[in-house]
Formats: structure tokens, sequence, C-alpha cells
């Protein structure tokens, strides 16, 4: 028989009590208020956002969504966290879906899951690397900018995890600018996971994140659409190793000539 003290309902005061039933209530509401937004959003091709809009979807009134965000800014800031924060997470289980060893494996799952949710999401993938909502001024240092980080740390971490294993090659182009060098190493200096690196593979690491943000911009706006799917895939596939090769990463080819 346990012996923890019982509240006045009779159950164990032990027991930790999970959220009421007001903030489950609020947690849904503002769910759907993202929700909501975002459907506006991909119905309006647009990422602009309007409280009354939101509201009339809802069955609300303007004012009343003033009781779970600030302001317009404070929605598109969590909506910006949200979308970050998803497309960190889809990247990072594609990557620990591939074994460790096979590092030209996790790099391509990498950059086909970045590739997936952009074709997923393209309206959140406007909203975070599209043109800025007018307007819309994001906290310096700030939810976004952690969220950025965290996201955008996986493609780095191939880097890190070649480097370690002495696997990473030097990059085709290895000069860099003096003022990139002063960028990268301010830049570095805050890495979250205290592993800076030098100039020239930072600058080869943001070669690869251009050439894959490239490709799914110009897919996720229609450009490869004179081509077939299976097409589109095969030349996914070579862009990838040509960024990864181009920048040092070790690839199957690679290893059999040396």
């Amino acid at each position: 028989m346990s012996n923890a003290p019982k509240d006045q309902g009779g159950t164990d005061a032990a027991v930790s009590a999970g959220p009421s039933r007001r903030e489950r209530a609020r947690a849904a509401t503002i769910d759907e208020i993202k929700d909501t937004a975002l459907k506006l959003m991909h119905e309006q091709g647009s990422t602009e956002l309007r409280f009354s809009d939101i509201a009339r979807q809802m069955g609300m009134t303007a004012p009343a969504l003033y009781r779970y965000f600030a302001d317009r800014d404070e929605l598109l800031t969590a909506l910006i966290v949200d979308a970050f924060d998803d497309l960190g997470n889809a990247v990072a289980d594609a990557r620990e879906q591939v074994p460790p060893d096979d590092l030209p494996g996790r790099f391509l799952a990498v950059g086909g899951a970045y590739r997936a949710w952009v074709n997923r999401e393209p309206q959140r993938f406007a909203l975070i690397f599209g043109m800025p909502v007018p307007g819309y001024v994001a906290p310096e240092e700030g939810p976004t900018t952690e969220a950025a980080q965290r996201a955008m740390t996986q493609l780095k971490s191939l880097f890190t995890e070649a480097a370690n294993r002495g696997l990473l090659g030097e990059p085709r182009i290895q000069d860099v600018d003096d003022s990139f060098a002063a960028c990268a190493m301010v830049k570095e200096a805050h890495a979250p996971d205290d592993s800076p690196m030098p100039p020239h593979i930072f600058q080869a690491c943001l070669h690869c994140w251009a050439s894959l943000h490239g490709f799914v911009t110009l897919e996720t706006y229609g450009h490869f659409d004179f081509l077939t799917l299976e097409a589109r895939d095969a030349l996914f596939v070579s862009a990838v190793r040509l960024a990864a090769t181009s920048a040092g990463f070790p690839w199957p080819e690679d290893a059999a000539a040396s």
C-alpha cells in the first residue's frame, strides 16, 4: 500500500499532474492559429499574414487572437522557429538512418531530406528562405537565430565527422578572400558545437549548402518541370555528388581510387 500523501480527491499527490484543461485548450488554439496561418499562406501563395483573415477562418474575432500572440510578428516568429525545427529534425532523422561509417550515404540522406522537406513544405520554405515578409523584423539573437543554427548545423556536422576521421580532403577551391575569412572567424568563434572550421573548409561547406539550396529552389518553383521525376532524381544525386566532391568530402569512387 502506498504511503504517498493523497489529495482531496483521493489520488496520490506524488503522481505528477499533466496540463490542466485550460492549458490543453490554450495549446490547441495556438496550434490551430498556426495551422490556419500556414493554410492561408498556401492558399494565397504569399507569406504575408493578417490577424483578421486568420480570425475569420477560425470563427473568432481578431482581438481574440491577441490573447495568444502579442502581434503578427510574434506569430511569424513562432512559425519560423517551428519551420526551422521541423527541417532540422527531418534532416537529422534521415542522417541517423544511415550507418555512421557511410559518410557519402549520410551526405546524400541529408541532401535528400532537405529536398523532400522543401517539396513537402513550400510555404514554410518560403517563410524561412524566401523574400522577407514586409514589415517583419526577427528578434536579434533570439529564438529564430537559435532555431536556424540548430537546423543548419546538420550539414556542417558531416564535415566535422569526416574531418575527425581523417577522411575530409582539401576542397577544390582553397583560396579564401580576406573579407570572407574575417566573417568565418567571427561566425565560427560562436559555433555551438565548439568545433570551429578553418575558413577554407567553412567556405566549402557554404558552397555545398548554396548548391543544394539552389537545386531545391529551382525545383520547388517549377523550373525543373520539363524533366521527368526520374530525371530530376538523377540530376539531384549528381548535383549532391558534385557539391560533395568539390568540397573534399569522401565519395565511393574517390575511396576506390586512393
